[in-house]
């Protein structure tokens, strides 16, 4: 018994010492963890983990470069690159991450969704990067004063033109400032079918429909955008009538048009994204209804290394009319850092990666050269890499901007883009349209 009363007292010491021993650990362990994510720590040996759920499906395999870059540059780093599923919208996607409990560190968000997750994000207004944003780039994403979102890019869409198809069609070096009228497409159209060629093809998709297309109807309502808020909110009280409102039947008008020459109008709903840029890409198509972000895609199609430029939508038949010769743009895709579930070292990484991207030439060079991306800030003045991003870049110089809808509710998109489908394929009127979106707009929460 007195053996193992010793070998007990001898046991129970030496837990104590152990016990003793990782409190220390742990206490040296935290203080150094503390450290590192204020920046005052000489650890190199600290690794941080941190990932960005990107909505931006087209520069996936750019995102995936540029963290291998900025680890390259921070070693103490690593960026996972996630993406959001195929058919599921940012917010949809992001929600489900925080109702698992499994948040990204970085979201990349619509505009419209960022005062949707305020509580549950970074305050950003403390960046540098603020004072160099380009102007109201951070306007639709400040609340109470303090800007939650860093601005990725500004994206303007309408329809791409393959100018060797229309120099063909027309007959010598296409303008398109001669495009005015909903008329002078048409006859575009006719024009380039004549030359063996289809006039366009329509993707199908309800983000196209619903948060672009569409949208130009609320946009197009006044240059002020005080006014084009005051339209919203007549759609949310019921007020407004979309069945007599001008600027929404000239766009349908437009977009019947858009619908006769359709290459796909035997099945207007089988189209994926990826056949757009396909059949514009290879010229089998004149015109493509998409945004700047759509180069990468064509430029893999194009072996000709051809040239491109945007038209703007028209409304109507009068070439005054606004709306008529502005293509539409905007900061959209904004990104945001979780604070609920990272830590503060991982909030430190995230926020040393925007400022990567803002600041330094690997990150520049990613934005503009390889993602092509038109870039929010003033600082970085490297020009537009590919032929969209530099016509949408003209426009703009060109005080011929309309800025696009990028505050629309989450699921606009989706309900919306239902509609504008159903009426694609023929199986609903005008009139059914404007009732439909007008009973969304109404039940808006």
């Amino acid at each position: 018994m007195k053996k193992i009363k010793g070998l007990q007292l001898s046991l129970l010491a030496l837990i104590f010492v152990m016990a003793i021993t990782a409190c220390g650990g742990n206490n040296a362990s935290n203080t150094a963890g503390k450290a590192n994510s204020s920046g005052n720590s000489s650890a190199a040996s600290d690794k941080v983990k941190i990932t960005l759920l990107n909505s931006k499906g087209e520069i996936q395999t750019q995102l995936e470069d540029a963290a291998k870059a900025f680890h390259e540059d921070n070693p103490e780093i690593t960026l996972d690159i996630q993406t959001v599923p195929s058919g599921s919208s940012p917010f949809e996607r992001a929600s489900a991450l925080y109702a698992s409990g499994n948040p990204p560190t970085m979201i990349m968000l619509d505009t419209g969704d960022v005062e949707k997750f305020k509580d549950r994000i970074l305050d950003l207004s403390g960046e540098k990067w603020n004072g160099d944003a380009v102007a109201n780039a951070t306007d639709l994403t400040t609340f109470d004063g303090k800007n939650y979102a860093f601005p990725l890019a500004v994206e303007g869409y309408g329809f791409i033109y393959n100018k060797a198809v229309v120099d063909k069609a027309v007959g010598g070096s296409f303008d398109p400032s001669t495009i005015r009228t909903t008329a002078d497409l048409e006859n575009l159209f006719k024009q380039i079918e004549a030359s063996g060629k289809k006039a366009l093809v329509i993707s199908p998709m309800d983000w196209s429909l619903g948060a672009h297309y569409l949208p130009l109807a609320y946009a197009g309502q006044n240059k002020d955008m005080a006014e084009v808020n005051k339209f919203i909110d007549s759609l949310k009280a019921g007020t407004a009538d979309l069945g007599s409102n001008k600027v929404f039947n000239g766009l349908m008008d437009t977009f019947d048009v858009m619908m006769k020459y359709n290459a796909d109008q035997k099945s207007p709903l089988s189209g994926v994204y990826e056949r757009g840029p396909e059949l514009l890409g290879k010229g089998e198509v004149g015109i493509w209804f998409m945004g700047n972000w759509a180069w990468p895609q064509i430029s893999s199609f194009d072996t000709a290394n051809g040239q491109y430029g945007f038209l703007p939508v028209p409304v109507s038949n009068n070439p005054d009319d606004y709306g008529n010769q502005e293509i539409s743009s905007a900061v959209s895709k904004r990104i945001v850092i979780d604070k609920e579930k990272s830590t503060p070292a991982e909030q430190q990484a995230a926020e040393k990666f925007l400022n990567w991207i803002v600041y330094e030439q690997k990150g520049q060079d990613f934005l503009v050269n390889k993602a092509s991306i038109i870039p929010a800030f003033k600082n970085i003045t490297l020009p537009a890499a590919d032929p969209l991003g530099k016509s949408i870049q003209d426009y703009i110089a060109k005080g011929k901007s309309e800025q696009s809808m990028s505050a629309l509710p989450a699921d606009h998109w989706s309900k919306v883009g239902a509609s504008m489908q159903k009426y694609l394929a023929k199986k609903g009127d005008r009139a059914t349209l404007a009732a439909e979106i007008e009973d969304y707009w109404k039940n808006v929460k």
